[in-house]
């Protein structure tokens, strides 16, 4: 049986922040955290990012990993709170969005997993200042019975 996507992103929990690294225990980014848990749910990733700098589509402020996301995660309403789901986040206003992690707790103590540089993989309060910088929600999509 399959993980559930919290259970899969918590299993990540004291991995490395390494830029651009999808491997569970050596190092990841937040894309890489979601990319493994996708790796953990499906067997397989539906593509593999290009390379990528740390100020990735700032310069032209092109929404490159909200489209992305847009393509292989289901949108939802932002203020539609599930466990499970994939948050992006807007670091600072007027930059592009480019952080990502995935909500494990709910209600008065939220939660949520993400790789985050300096500290690897944690699950951090979802404290007002992180709330606020959510710009998009979404749902991994329905598995395949297998």
């Amino acid at each position: 049986m399959s993980p559930t996507v919290v259970t899969a992103a918590r299993r990540w929990l004291g991995t490395p922040y390494v830029h651009q690294a999808a491997t569970h225990g050596a190092g990841c980014d937040c894309l890489g955290l979601v990319r493994g848990v996708w790796l953990d749910l499906y067997g397989d990733t539906p593509e593999h990012p290009p390379a990528y700098s740390m100020d990735w589509s700032e310069p032209q402020g092109d929404e490159r990993l909200w489209r992305a996301a847009t393509c292989h995660l289901r949108p939802k309403p932002v203020q539609q709170v599930a466990p499970g789901d994939v948050l992006l986040f807007r670091m600072r206003a007027g930059a592009v969005a480019k952080h990502l992690g995935i909500q494990a707790g709910i209600g008065a103590c939220s939660t949520f997993v993400h790789a985050y540089q300096g500290h690897g993989v944690v699950e951090s309060p979802l404290s007002r200042p992180w709330q606020r910088r959510i710009v998009a929600r979404f749902a991994f999509p329905p598995r395949n019975p297998t």
